[in-house]
């Protein structure tokens, strides 16, 4: 596992190939234009421009596949496909450019041709292939961030076309929302009633900080289409449960990626310390409590402070070698 593992990193970060990290680390940027008249407005909150740009592999209907090397190879992720949809969907309500369009319309048809029941009943994207990360995902394997980043794809294309097969699918999708990560679905409640998404379905669960903002915010999505008192029930609960768990992922210099189980804290590589900032930035645009604006600050600090920069790489090192 670690040897698979390394020899991705090797190959991405050493020899410079192209690899799926070269899609996941766009620079993190708030839309501004998703906050002008945003009751009017279908942009997405971030811009995913590099994303709906990608320059790697495209299948024969112009999807992206990720190429993850190792004993991986080239693979679909439902979360890069989201993305890519909705960067394009910036674009083309940016522009205007009917390609734009198409190839947004192009991801959302993969979505409807390649959702998949699961176990419990529930509509899920499967990621059909294993991935190391702290613990074994065995494909096939499905994710909270996932299914709210479709969520919030699928609400878009609706709005742009109509099309009441992409609302259905939406409908579909919420339902992951409604069970708990033990009955087929990707939220846990915890022992303080806290309401958790997660990104990977773990036992127990790990709180990833990205992915749950990202999965809250298809949830948000919903829940502004259509007024569904489930979706805002969900939605409420998440919010209460970041505000009372953001002083979690604070370790004083840095911000942790997630609360797994380890002894060690899993501090956030840079890009996903930037990404964090800019979330919570959006979280208090949407919400409005000070809260998230006060943390995305402090984060920044952190970011600018040259020292901590260095403590944080330090750390993070230590503990991929000794768990990864």
């Amino acid at each position: 596992m670690k040897l698979s593992y390394l020899k991705r990193i090797f190959l991405a970060y050493v020899l410079r190939k192209k690899s799926q990290l070269s899609f996941w680390h766009d620079v993190p940027e708030i839309n501004e234009a998703a906050f002008n008249n945003a009751s009017e407005n279908n942009e997405y909150f971030m811009k995913f421009s590099m994303k709906a740009d990608y320059a790697g592999h495209l299948d024969k209907d112009g999807i992206p596949m990720l190429d993850y090397h190792g004993n991986i190879g080239l693979k679909y992720n439902p979360i890069a496909i989201s993305q890519y949809g909705l960067g394009n969907i910036n674009k083309y309500l940016r522009d205007g450019d009917p390609t734009r369009l198409d190839k947004a319309i192009a991801a959302a048809g993969w979505f409807l041709n390649n959702i998949e029941t699961n176990g419990n009943g529930i509509g899920v994207w499967y990621h059909k292939f294993d991935f190391e990360y702290a613990r074994l995902l065995k494909n096939p394997w499905y994710s909270g961030l996932a299914q709210g980043q479709i969520l919030s794809f699928m609400v878009r294309i609706y709005n742009i076309t109509k099309n009441e097969k992409y609302l259905k699918c939406a409908h579909k999708i919420l339902a992951s929302f409604k069970e708990d990560i033990y009955n087929g679905g990707v939220v846990y409640e915890d022992s303080k009633k806290n309401l958790w998404i997660e990104e990977y379905i773990t036992f127990p669960p790990m709180h990833i900080l990205n992915g749950f903002i990202w999965a809250l915010w298809g949830i948000y999505d919903y829940m502004l289409l259509t007024g569904s008192p489930v979706a805002k029930e969900i939605y409420e609960r998440s919010i209460d449960t970041l505000i009372n768990n953001l002083e979690r992922y604070d370790c004083g210099f840095w911000s942790l990626y997630d609360l797994s189980d380890k002894i060690m804290k899993n501090l956030a590589s840079p890009f996903y310390h930037k990404l964090h900032i800019v979330q919570l930035n959006i979280m208090y645009r949407l919400t409005g409590n000070e809260i998230f604006q006060q943390y995305s600050k402090r984060w920044e600090h952190y970011l600018n402070n040259k020292l901590y920069r260095w403590l944080a790489f330090f750390k993070k090192t230590i503990f991929k070698v000794a768990y990864f």
